[in-house]
């Protein structure tokens, strides 16, 4: 199943969407707003299903033609946003860029801030900054949506709280973190809002690409056309979506509609590029001297998407344009 919201004030209204993306039908009778629908997910999913299937067996009058123009985030804003570090040759390469060493229990316990989360942007809005000289940078990765996980919450048991799976568009101010994360304190400006799929979609949707703790195919982005990474999303991860929920759920409950990134897909592979510019940079000063890609400049657009094996895509396309205000 494959699900949208429509902007309408600060919540949006939620859709159902065809499996194609093209299609889509209103159900305020089952859940006005997608937090709507997630607070209640045991007795909304089975209705909204059905819709699902009647939509793609062509079997409702009300359906509409998708204008990703339209879409707001999926959830417009949300009670709270975790994203994690799991990929750890990103991790690596962002501290190294930054002067920074790897924190000594890096690979005992994930790392993860709590970010911005009252707007987010949607699909096809632009991403609008101060200045370019703050260095924005974007991050390509995939993050998971929990009903309500209580306290103390295994690993293993967190695996039934995901419900519903996303891109995310993670951008993040490089400039400031040189100067932000010294503090000891985490992100605050360095982390503007971030951006989100057309769609977030079920795990029976990804069946065949989720093993129950991730995603397993390739996040594509590109700059301006250019293409930028093939990573595939399930290699390489050190941490997996159940952990990053268990952690988080350690010392505290977490809501329904909880939003939990894992971090910029990095392989090790190098044939699988980057999912953001901060990688590539470093990889030329390391091969050059010098990096040569920039970060982001006024008027340039961001891509992401991920597509099947059939060329299909599952999310529908993240792609911004950046405007300096």
């Amino acid at each position: 199943m494959k699900l949208a919201s429509l902007k309408n004030g600060r919540d949006g209204r939620l859709i159902v969407v065809s499996r194609d993306l093209r299609r889509a039908v209103l159900v305020p009778d089952i859940a006005a707003t997608m937090q709507q629908a997630i607070d209640d997910w045991a007795a909304v999913e089975p209705r909204l299903k059905a819709v699902y299937e009647a939509l793609q067996a062509g079997q409702r009058s009300d359906a509409f033609d998708v204008d990703v123009e339209a879409l707001a985030s999926p959830f417009p804003r949300a009670y709270q946003f975790l994203d994690g570090s799991v990929y750890l040759h990103h991790m690596e390469k962002a501290r190294k860029a930054r002067g920074a060493a790897m924190p000594p229990n890096y690979k005992t316990e994930p790392l993860m801030y709590q970010g911005l989360s009252d707007r987010f942007d949607g699909p096809r809005e632009p991403m609008r900054i101060p200045d370019v000289s703050l260095e924005l940078d974007y991050e390509a990765e995939v993050a998971v949506v929990t009903d309500d996980v209580p306290m103390g919450c295994t690993a293993e048991a967190a695996k039934g709280h995901i419900k519903l799976v996303m891109l995310l568009n993670d951008y993040t101010l490089r400039a400031l973190t040189r100067t932000e994360l010294p503090k000891g304190f985490g992100f605050m400006q360095a982390k503007p809002t971030s951006a989100f799929s057309p769609v977030a979609v079920t795990l029976d949707e990804i069946a065949d690409h989720w093993d129950g703790d991730r995603l397993s195919l390739p996040i594509l982005s590109s700059i301006n056309g250019k293409a930028m990474g093939c990573a595939n999303t399930g290699r390489d991860m050190f941490f997996v979506y159940p952990q990053l929920i268990a952690h988080a759920a350690r010392t505290r409950g977490l809501s329904a509609g909880t939003i939990i990134g894992a971090g910029a897909v990095s392989n090790l592979d190098p044939e699988t590029g980057y999912a953001c510019i901060a990688e590539a940079r470093i990889d030329e000063e390391l091969e050059h001297g010098k990096a040569t890609t920039p970060f982001f400049q006024h008027g340039d657009t961001i891509r992401i998407e991920i597509l099947d094996p059939q060329g299909a895509s599952v999310f529908g396309a993240i792609e911004q344009r950046i405007e300096v205000v």
